[in-house]
């Protein structure tokens, strides 16, 4: 445990950007989730919209340091074309 003060702030700190983290990292892994769970279902309507917020959810991901730009770029390129892939199916 932390015996001096600056050492027991960080460890307040270090809980309260945890907590922030888990909360962002949640809202992208629900967000994915529901994209493919569309995607998979075939509803090209639903994961046009499905897409759009979880891109939206995958670029504040990268603004807020929860997750690295090329991780984030790959993601939406290879969600990009499964979703192309459904709407010329449709």
């Amino acid at each position: 445990m932390a015996n001096h003060v600056s050492a027991l702030k960080r460890a307040r700190q270090t809980e309260s950007r945890t907590a922030v983290n888990r909360n962002n990292r949640t809202r992208v892994r629900t967000s994915l989730r529901a994209l493919r769970e569309a995607i998979a279902k075939g509803d090209a309507n639903t994961a046009h919209t499905q897409f759009r917020e979880t891109v939206s959810a995958l670029d504040k991901s990268v603004q807020k340091g929860v997750l690295h730009k090329n991780t984030v770029s790959r993601y939406k390129a290879r969600l990009n074309a499964r979703l192309k892939a459904i709407t010329a199916k449709a």
